[in-house]
């Protein structure tokens, strides 16, 4: 799962299989496409709506638009 062998990537990508494994995907899919439709809303849920303990219980999305000064509009 990694490329250039480097032992770093390989235990994100297992870290990231257990994550859709363990919290997104409660049941088979019948269809390649079901699949993808899932995995797809996993990381979008992961990315802007689950909040994470290493990031000062924020999620990936508010650190990336902090980070690069762009702050999401007011709903």
């Amino acid at each position: 799962m990694t490329d250039g062998y480097d032992c770093y990537q390989n235990a994100l990508a297992e870290r990231i299989n257990g994550i859709l494994k363990q919290e997104f995907l409660f049941h088979r899919c019948k269809t390649f496409e079901d699949l993808r439709q899932l995995v797809k809303e996993a990381i979008q849920t992961y990315n802007t709506m689950r909040p994470h303990f290493a990031l000062a219980m924020q999620t990936p999305e508010q650190v990336h638009q902090k980070a690069s000064g762009r702050y999401p509009l007011a709903p």
